[in-house]
């Protein structure tokens, strides 16, 4: 199955790795804004459960499990930018606007490692892909689990454009 990359494997200039990703949605900046801030609507695209406070230093969390961990609020500002950490990774969305009730998202995964590049990419390519359904009125269930046949054809076309990997793949690699 051949699928169109939209992310690209950058270094920034504190030398970290990234995969960065942009769209542009036919919505207001606060429309685009309750997409990447809502519980609820989080809950169509984003790879699992995630509920952040919206205040610098705020906590999300992450999942049903009390268990996991929860990230942190690096920063906000409604309803223009929003970071944060997510284990070793940091989650950017910065919302400009891109014409009349128009607004680009670009999404940055600032990421711990290298070798998750590839890994990472592919899950963010079908997230996103869910999240663009979303913003064209349509009512995905969320993001399937584990390394579907479209993610790993985003997964082989990241490896064949020479984008880092080797970061373990849940439901894929094992312990």
């Amino acid at each position: 199955m051949a699928v169109d990359l939209t992310g690209s494997y950058l270094t920034l200039d504190d030398g970290r790795p990234a995969v960065r990703f942009s769209r542009a949605y036919d919505h207001p900046a606060e429309r685009v804004w309750h997409f990447v801030t809502d519980p609820g609507e989080l809950a169509r695209w984003f790879p699992c459960r995630a509920e952040p406070e919206l205040r610098p230093g705020g906590t999300v969390r992450f999942g049903d499990d009390p268990g996991l961990p929860p990230g942190r609020v690096l920063a906000v500002d409604p309803p223009r930018r929003l970071s944060f950490a997510w284990g070793g990774d940091e989650l950017r969305f910065a919302l400009d606007p891109a014409g009349t009730d128009r607004t680009r998202l670009t999404f940055t995964d600032v990421l711990d490692t290298p070798e998750a590049a590839a890994r990472n990419g592919a899950g963010w390519e079908v997230c996103l892909a869910a999240l663009d359904a979303l913003a064209r009125g349509e009512h995905p269930a969320g993001p399937p689990a584990g390394p579907t046949p479209l993610w790993r054809a985003y997964y082989e076309g990241y490896l064949a454009a020479g984008v880092p990997s080797g970061a373990p793949v849940p439901g894929l690699d094992r312990p």
